[in-house]
């Protein structure tokens, strides 16, 4: 693994999802002692203080067990898995809910300055979206986000699409978690036609609606699930 594997943009939701990924392969089995801060950001090329905050995403999530002046180990199989469940739970949460803020204006704004063949192209993205619902949950989750992130684009705000893809390696990763551990999803198939069908009008109350519409139910059922625990 290579600093040229990760892409442009922000680096640490990057860095979190390759730790994770050495983590839940085997690679890096329990108790297993991470390499050093140092070495770990000379192997991936980027700077220390973006593995520090990988590192400290993780622990908080339960996979790594940071002692201080010993080292930094893969941790043991939470003995709680119900608060493991509840700190992933009220991250994703926290996601959704700043992704909700932007969508919204994104939404807003791309009903104003769309143009007919970036909704052509949109159309095609839902449809294939739909679509992707009978492939695996990683494909899924891409298509629905490839689809949102284009309404963003549309938007014209670079600063909107920039915390987007920011936000998007945590939202995949946790989308395809509960997709593949059949957490119910709300199905929200008419709120994203509602949402192309409200941007080819230039409708952007209707675009706002279609957007709260679809992003709700799961922020609705993510806070009832954390509530309830």
């Amino acid at each position: 693994m290579t600093g040229q594997m990760l892409r442009n943009g922000p680096l640490v939701p990057q860095l979190e999802q390759v730790l994770r990924g050495r983590i839940d392969s085997g690679e890096w089995a329990v108790g297993h002692r991470l390499p050093r801060e140092a070495d770990l950001a000379a192997e991936l090329g980027v700077g220390r203080s973006s593995v520090r905050e990988a590192v400290r995403l993780l622990a908080r999530d339960g996979l790594l067990d940071v002692r201080h002046g010993v080292g930094t180990f893969v941790a043991e199989p939470s003995a709680a898995p119900v608060l493991e469940k509840l700190l992933r739970r009220s991250r994703v949460l926290e996601v959704l809910e700043v992704r909700r803020a932007l969508e919204v204006e994104a939404a807003r704004l791309a009903a104003e300055r769309a143009q007919p063949e970036d909704l052509a192209d949109l159309r095609r993205q839902v449809a294939d979206r739909h679509a992707s619902q009978a492939s695996s949950a990683a494909e899924f989750v891409a298509a629905d986000l490839d689809f949102h992130r284009s309404v963003v684009e549309l938007a014209g705000n670079s600063v909107l699409t920039a915390l987007f893809d920011s936000a998007r390696p945590v939202l995949h990763a946790a989308l395809v978690d509960m997709v593949e551990n059949e957490t119910e999803l709300p199905d929200t198939g008419g709120a994203h036609d509602a949402l192309v069908a409200a941007l080819e009008r230039g409708d952007g109350a209707a675009a706002v609606a279609a957007t709260t519409a679809n992003l709700d139910p799961m922020i609705a059922s993510l806070r009832d699930g954390r509530n309830g625990q």
